[in-house]
């Protein structure tokens, strides 16, 4: 996706960008077209899209070089050309597999949106009188273009890791039982420990996930005032070809969450995926205002139901813009801030660490861009295995930071440790004022952490750094 973009203009930020934003700004039209197909009206489909281009607090996500704007482009498409599949288009249900497999490349479980595909074709089949709307040939050209697309990468998989999804082994990312087990070495990741916590807790976590996730949605793209208006919406097109393989992804995306991915859902994985439920929502939503309107029209004589309509829509749509620029502005602050707090430690690094040192810190990616510093995350174990991680891969600086402290380097940070491996603190950023203390294991709250400290490693008795 970036390539092109780089040999154009060099490997900038700028070049790295611009696919994803023309992948998200092409989502608008998109919408529109679902919206046009689906029978809605001009004005409302092109209200969609409106809200789609500004998508509230998923906006400032959009202009990132990650695979939000592009997942969000493939998936909605993907959903689109199943629908017009199941109307009897056959050659959007043939490429329905090549986006899904360019969706699956965009994202693992972008497998799911596969499913749609399966139940369409499934239920196509068992309906009666047999008057099929499909076809064999369709659904075999849909799954070739599946494979012809995915396969290279799977193939590669193997060939390098042994498995087609290495992120799995190991089952540090399918049985976890809390967020931080994903960065331990240490702690035991398989189908015993998962079930060892417990069935009231295992219960637990899965609920736990699915109300997050359902959270999330709500807040994040619908802004909570859009949920009414969006179940209303799915009621009254409950029996549409039109959004079908949307119910379908959302039920297996929920599904798949709460099962398989739920301790992960606060940390973004949901939202990832949900972004391709997005355009449909709100064409959902603005469907359901519709009908709201026009139940409350049909009580109110005074009431012009077109009119109103189109009012509401988009006074909606100008509350949920304002909110986009809101979102941004308070998202794109929080990552100055962050940036901000690493800026002495830069600068520090950057006189006296040579070009090719490591550094282990708890965003190894952020210090590579900000920095070129080659790196390691900071493992979430006791000491003795972070010293073991510094040794294997020749760490000389560690990095932490008061905001992503793990429980072992705490003591670190707060310098009430000191391993003989070690120097002194060469750097600290001290917290701010408004910083909150720090409440350990339910003890008294302490001092608020710093919000970044800098060390020097020395894993050799001739390194003076650490004397």
């Amino acid at each position: 996706v970036q390539v092109p973009f780089i040999w154009a203009l060099g490997p900038t930020a700028v070049a790295a960008g611009i696919p994803f934003w023309l992948a998200a700004a092409a989502v608008a039209p998109l919408t529109y077209f679902i919206g046009r197909d689906a029978g809605m009206p001009t004005w409302q489909a092109g209200a969609a899209g409106l809200l789609v281009a500004m998508p509230a607090a998923v906006s400032p996500y959009l202009g990132q070089p990650d695979n939000f704007g592009l997942f969000m482009l493939l998936g909605a498409l993907a959903l689109w050309l199943c629908a017009r599949g199941l109307r009897g288009d056959r050659r959007a249900f043939a490429l329905g597999g090549v986006v899904v497999g360019l969706a699956f490349l965009s994202r693992n479980d972008g497998v799911l949106l596969g499913l749609p595909f399966a139940v369409v074709f499934l239920r196509d089949l068992v309906r009666r009188p047999r008057l099929s709307r499909i076809g064999w040939w369709p659904a075999i050209i849909c799954a070739a273009g599946f494979l012809i697309v995915a396969s290279p990468w799977l193939l590669r998989q193997l060939d390098v890791f042994g498995a087609i999804s290495p992120s799995s082994i190991g089952g540090r990312i399918l049985f976890i039982t809390e967020y931080r087990e994903l960065y331990s070495v240490t702690s035991e990741t398989t189908v015993d420990s998962l079930l060892a916590q417990g069935l009231p807790n295992l219960v637990g976590s899965r609920l736990g996930g699915l109300g997050s996730a359902l959270l999330i949605f709500a807040v994040m793209p619908l802004m909570v005032v859009m949920v009414p208006f969006m179940l209303m919406g799915i009621w009254t097109e409950r029996r549409s070809p039109d959004f079908l393989p949307w119910y379908i992804y959302a039920v297996a995306l929920v599904a798949f969450t709460v099962l398989v991915s739920a301790v992960h859902v606060p940390f973004g994985t949901f939202i990832h995926s949900a972004v391709a439920l997005v355009p449909h929502a709100y064409l959902l939503a603005l469907l359901g205002l519709a009908s709201a309107v026009q139940w409350i029209a049909a009580r109110r004589s005074s009431w012009d139901a077109p009119r109103a309509t189109r009012n509401i829509s988009f006074l909606l749509v100008g509350v949920l813009m304002l909110v986009s620029v809101a979102a941004s502005l308070s998202t794109i602050e929080a990552w100055r801030f962050e940036r901000d707090s690493r800026v002495d430690v830069l600068a520090m690094l950057e006189t006296e660490a040579a070009p090719d040192d490591v550094v282990m810190s708890p965003d190894a990616g952020a210090y590579r861009y900000h920095g070129d510093w080659s790196g390691i995350v900071t493992p979430d174990d006791p000491l003795p295995t972070v010293e073991e991680a510094l040794r294997l891969y020749g760490v000389r600086w560690l990095a932490l930071e008061g905001d992503h402290i793990t429980r072992g380097l705490l003591p670190l940070l707060t310098q009430e440790v000191r391993p003989d491996w070690l120097s002194a603190p060469l750097v600290v950023v001290p917290p701010l004022p408004e910083d909150e203390p720090v409440e350990e294991d339910g003890d008294d709250a302490g001092a608020p952490l710093p919000r970044a400290v800098l060390f020097a490693v020395c894993l050799e008795l001739a390194d003076e750094r650490c004397r």
